[in-house]
Parts: structure tokens; sequence; C-alpha cells
């Protein structure tokens, strides 16, 4: 319990009298922090630290990499620059050894300060102070994890630059012929044959990797570390990471098995504009950021560049076999795998895929597309949400629509904003029915449904945003599902005649007991980031159950 003399002892208290020394006292937190234990994440809110006893350090993650900014010993305050700024804190704070801090909350501080205008004065010189450190920061010469040299037209380097894109590593990309290649890679340039190539910023090289030689050499997970767990997600989008971060807070041993990049077709996504708490919009990859980096704080394991061979769905001996032969035994499993973008039957579209066509757009092909004429096939939210971020980069966009309006299938405010785009541009009745080039792609060919006149444009990219399916062949077929692939669960497992138990299914449940789905790959679910998040978080509550119930 903190006492006049705790706050007294600071002297940004010093002109406070007694009594406000008393209210402060009885008001303010105290925090007792372990070796290691936070005082405050980044992302925290607002409020005013003082160290009483022990020392913190001063952390940010850049790039993956934790950074130490500085130190906080005892005596001294933190919280000036999101009390200055009014936003969140954007370092954190944790306990290099025992340590007592005291916390004043942000309406708490607002009295004070109004008591106590010198207080205000005083941490608002201090927050100049560390203002002028963090330029000293944003100065430094940023150096990227990896330095790539490959074709813009070769599928490995396209698959390299995604998944680098999407795991939150920087990298800096040149082509062969690129006029800053001599000084960009030092040293004797990689031949063609062995590009794609890569430098990692301890020097070493690696040629044409596959994307999980390239994760190891990264530091990123790729193994489990136990040989069982309470439940396993497979899957990393929106749901799987909502399951992740349910489940390891509650305690359950919990792993995310991801064979690309955590994030899902969400974590692709430009712009969302309607996820709650988010009132300025949030691009896809931040918000799987986030949700990741929550995910591990709390203790939940992610594996990147791994996929799942075969489930055992029998009960007493469930076990996962994950390609390359590894086996991981897991109590419940959670099937959150999403969805894969539809194909398209179109003469001449295969050869160019990753050549000019890619089904879906992350963020990372919008700087190859400066100055190039683009069309897009789709009109729901999120082609508009890929013309809206293309049109930034891309000299004119097009978005080739079946229908006759965009109101049917995209919400009004991205057709508000793709109305106020003066370089995007909709033809409505149309479908592309060729496309055209050597060693990419150079033009498509689009038919008017109403005339059938068929027109040849020049296009420096096509982008495919036609609806997904589920991708479950490699599933049991004791996992029930319908003919699209979407997994039954709760009353469509009964419905189905697939549940032989003696009590009813789970909400989230399969035909098989103790295995879950959520999100896209369920039947029928809202096509939504929310409605993903929550199917996610269910689904760690019905794991309780059934493990209340296994355990009984």
């Amino acid at each position: 319990m903190l006492t006049i003399d705790d706050v007294r002892a600071f002297p940004l208290f010093s002109t406070l009298s007694d009594n406000e020394l008393e209210s402060l006292a009885r008001t303010s937190a105290d925090l007792h922090l372990r070796a290691n234990e936070f005082a405050v994440h980044e992302g925290g809110e607002r409020a005013l630290y003082a160290v009483l006893s022990g020392k913190l350090e001063v952390v940010k993650t850049f790039d993956g990499v934790e950074r130490t900014l500085g130190w906080r010993p005892q005596g001294t305050v933190f919280g000036e620059l999101p009390l200055a700024l009014s936003s969140p804190f954007l370092i954190a704070y944790r306990a290099a050894e025992p340590s007592r801090v005291m916390r004043v909350d942000i309406q708490r501080y607002y009295v004070l300060a109004a008591a106590s205008p010198d207080i205000a004065f005083k941490l608002g010189v201090l927050a100049r102070e560390r203002i002028g450190g963090l330029q000293g920061i944003a100065a430094e010469v940023h150096r990227p994890r990896v330095t790539m040299v490959g074709s813009r037209w070769d599928t490995a380097c396209a698959t390299l630059r995604q998944f680098l894109m999407r795991n939150q590593i920087s990298y800096h990309w040149m082509t062969p012929d690129a006029p800053e290649r001599s000084v960009g890679w030092p040293g004797k340039c990689p031949s063609d044959e062995v590009c794609p190539a890569l430098r990692l910023e301890d020097g070493r090289v690696l040629t044409r990797p596959a994307t999980r030689e390239l994760a190891e050499s990264l530091g990123l997970q790729t193994r489990p570390r136990f040989a069982a767990y309470d439940t396993m997600i497979i899957g990393g989008g929106p749901a799987g990471l909502a399951a992740a971060v349910y489940g390891a807070s509650e305690g359950l041993r919990t792993v995310v098995l991801e064979r690309d990049a955590p994030g899902g077709q969400a974590g692709t996504s430009s712009r969302i504009e309607n996820y709650l708490g988010f009132p300025n919009g949030v691009s896809g990859d931040e918000l799987a950021s986030r949700a990741l980096q929550q995910a591990m704080r709390l203790g939940a394991e992610i594996l990147v560049t791994r996929s799942v061979a075969q489930i055992d769905t029998d009960i007493d001996t469930r076990c996962v076999h994950l390609d390359g032969g590894e086996v991981i035994r897991a109590r419940t499993i959670i099937l959150a795998t999403g969805v894969t973008w539809r194909r398209l039957a179109i003469e001449g579209f295969d050869r160019f895929i990753g050549k000019g066509i890619h089904y879906g757009a992350s963020r990372s092909e919008a700087n190859a597309t400066h100055g190039l004429d683009i069309y897009l096939i789709g009109g729901g939210n999120s082609a508009g949400q890929a013309a809206l971020h293309f049109a930034n980069h891309a000299q004119t966009v097009t978005l080739v629509v079946r229908g006759d309006s965009l109101e049917k299938n995209m919400s009004r405010y991205l057709v508000e904003q793709l109305n106020g785009k003066s370089n995007v541009r909709v033809e409505f009745h149309s479908e592309v029915v060729h496309a055209h080039g050597d060693a990419q792609l150079t033009a498509i060919e689009v038919r008017d449904g109403l005339s059938g006149e068929v027109r040849r444009h020049d296009c420096g990219g096509l982008f495919v945003f036609i609806g997904a399916d589920a991708e479950t062949e490699w599933l049991s077929a004791a996992i029930a599902r319908n003919e699209r692939g979407y997994v039954l669960t709760g009353d469509d497992v009964v419905r189905a005649g697939r549940w032989s138990e003696r009590r009813d299914p789970y909400l989230l449940e399969s035909s098989v007991p103790g295995v879950f789905a959520c999100g896209d790959v369920r039947l029928n679910p809202v096509k939504r980031v929310a409605s993903a998040v929550g199917e996610g978080s269910m689904a760690i509550a019905f794991v309780h159950k059934y493990l209340q119930c296994d355990a009984g």
C-alpha cells in the first residue's frame, strides 16, 4: 500500500500539499513486479508511472527484433509521451529486476494537473526531451533484415516477397538489372540461374530457398516445443489467432499451425474500415500482427510454413501428422483453415499465374503496379478494398464486374470511396475471356455481356476476387463436410446423421468429438472478420467443456 512518504520521494510531486499527497497515495495503483514482468505493454492505456524501487527496461520491437531503448531506475517517471500526445504507449516497460511502480490513471492525472499546473509543465519538458531521443532513433540508417535479388516475373521471387511481408520481415528487393544493384548487393551479384538470392543481415546468402528454410534462417518458429498440447489450432487467420489468444490466456497449452503467414485472407486486406475498435480503419496485416504478438505474449506457439498431412480421429490416440513426418498429440483440435480463392478456367490464365495474374492481392503487389493499367475481377468487398489500395499506385484501376451494380455485393462505404477515385472505373456486364503475353501478362480480352463485343486492353496486372471455397480434401472422411468442403458443426452434424455420442454436439463441434471448426471453413458462417474472431474465442469455451467432460 502506498504511503505519503512514497509519493513525496518524487521531485515531480514536491509542490503538492499533504492532503493532495494523501489522496494520490490512496487512489494510485501499487504495482509489485517480478523480473521480466511488464508494467505496461506497447499499446497500453495512457497513465503516469513512477518507479519506487528497482529498475525498468524500455523495449520496442522493430522488424520482429526487440531492442532496448533505455532504462527507468528508481526515482524516475514515465508515461509523459502518451499523456502529451493523447495516444497509447508507443513502447513497453519491463522490470529488469524485482521492482515497485506507482501508477496514476489518466483521470486522476488530469485532476492532479489542474490542482498543480507545475506538474503538467514539468512533464511537458520531459516529453520534449524524450521526443528528442526518439528522433535519434528515427534518424538511424534503417537496414532491412533481408536483401533480395530476383525477377519481377519469377514466381519463386514473388512467393518469397509475399512471405516476408506477411511475416513482418523488412526486406529490400531489386531486379537483376536494377541500377542500385551494385550498391545494394556488395560483391559479385548472383546469376539469374540462382535467383532469387537473399542476403540476410548477418551476411549469409540463400539461393532459391524454400519458405521453411528462409523462416528457420530468420529465427521464425517452425517446430513444436512439446510432443502434446491441450489444443491445436490449424490455421492462423483471424479465427485461429483469436482461438490462440483465448486458449493461451486461459491456461491451455496451445499451438497454431500456419502453412504460410499469420493473418489469413484478412491479412492481405489493405484496409478494414468496419472492425470494432478501430475508428480510422486498420490494415489486415496490422490487425494480424497485433493478434500474433498478443497470442505469443500469452504463451501460444505459432508454427509457420507447416501444414497437416493427416489427422487421426481416434479419440484415444488423437495424433496430427505434419508435413515432413513429425507427429504431435492434441487433446482437442480447432480447424480454422479458412478458404482459398476460386480459380477461373480462362484460356491463357494458368501460364501467367504469378507473372501478372494473381488470385487475391497482398499489399506487396501494389508497389509493382506503379504507372500501370491494372484490372480486378470481382465486385465484392475484397475487390473494392484492393481497388482503393491499388489506385494509390497504378495509373488506372478497372473493376470487371459481371453484374449491373456494385451495391449488391459491396459495402456502401467502399462504393462511395471508389466513386471518389478519379483513376478507378467499373465495367459492368463484363468478363475477362482471354489473356495474352510472352514471358508475362501484357493484355487481356474483355467481353461485353450485353453486346457480345470483345475488346482487347493492355494490362499491367490482373487480380481475381471471385469468391472462395473450403480446401479440406486432406481431412479424414470421419469429419463431415458438405459438397463444397465446408465442415459441418453442431445441429448440421445431427441433421446429416453423423453424430453418435449420447450428448448433443457443441455449437462449433464437428462430427468427431473434440474436433471443432470456426471461421470461414465452417458451413454457413457470416463472412466477416469480426464473426471469425468471435467464433475463434467461442471455440475455446467449447474446448474447455469437452476437456471437463473428458476428465470426468
